[in-house]
């Protein structure tokens, strides 16, 4: 006799279907004709633009307050000179990009899920469909594709912010000019330290994107399932951010930095 799957299994090999199918659906849409490009930039504005103070804010607050926690130990060492290269480069590679994706998860994925929930609950989605117009390609496809060209741009742009932030930090204790500290902190970098943190953003991006659009597009049960979809998203678009930094960082290992 067969021994039937225990519903929490059946229930998880269920929904890695269900993303399967709906990853199957993104992919077709992209390549469909008529294109959303407005709804593409609508979004783009929405998820770019007014993320630009949380993001700058961000931004700024982790290059302070790096600098400020490591002065007093590279001052133990006589390595003071090393702080702009330290800081510099941990943010760049890593500390940067994660932040910034984690800090997009909370605001990006739960709006989507959220705005996406609402609309499937209030049947807006259905009627798309029975009206004719394609929900996937308008809904889906253009929120996916502008995570994945935004995340990357804010975090460019929170870099560069928290490097000002670290130069800031270095005069609050102290005093270097600005033309010591930014050819200290620039004169660190590489090309290799760029390029495989502006990659991962890109992947971060489509994770924060997916994952809202799923939890959203698949919201049932009432305007309760609202506030579920957005919470569910915040967390599991997270745990991916997580997940896909730690394989990005053992790849650049292998690949870039040996």
């Amino acid at each position: 006799m067969e021994q039937a799957i225990p519903q929490p299994w059946s229930k998880g090999v269920e929904e890695i279907g269900d993303q399967v199918v709906f990853m199957m659906k993104f992919t077709r849409n992209i390549f469909t004709r008529g294109f959303e490009w407005n709804e593409f930039i609508r979004q783009c504005y929405i998820i770019g633009y007014k993320s630009l103070m949380l993001v700058g804010i961000t931004g700024f607050v982790l290059g302070f307050v790096m600098t400020l926690q490591s002065l007093p130990t590279m001052k133990e060492f006589g390595a003071v000179s090393y702080v702009p290269s330290m800081v510099t480069i941990s943010v760049i590679r890593e500390i940067g990009p994660v932040i910034i994706a984690l800090t997009c998860a909370g605001k990006v994925a739960s709006s989507i899920g959220a705005e996406l929930g609402s609309m499937k609950v209030t049947e807006q989605i259905d009627a798309m469909e029975v009206s004719g117009a394609n929900p996937v390609q308008y809904l889906v496809v253009t929120r996916i594709l502008a995570c994945c060209i935004m995340v990357p741009l804010l975090t460019i742009m929170a870099d560069c912010i928290a490097i000002y932030g670290g130069f800031i930090g270095s005069n609050v204790g102290g005093h270097i000019s600005a033309i010591l500290y930014f050819n200290k902190a620039l004169h660190s970098l590489a090309f290799s330290d760029l390029y495989p943190s502006v990659i991962k953003t890109v992947f971060f991006g489509f994770a924060i994107g997916f994952v809202g659009c799923y939890k959203g597009y698949n919201a049932n049960g009432g305007t309760e399932s609202v506030g579920v979809a957005a919470n569910s998203a915040v967390v599991n678009a997270s745990l991916w951010i997580i997940v896909l930094d730690a394989i990005a960082v053992q790849l650049t290992s292998i690949f870039v930095y040996n």
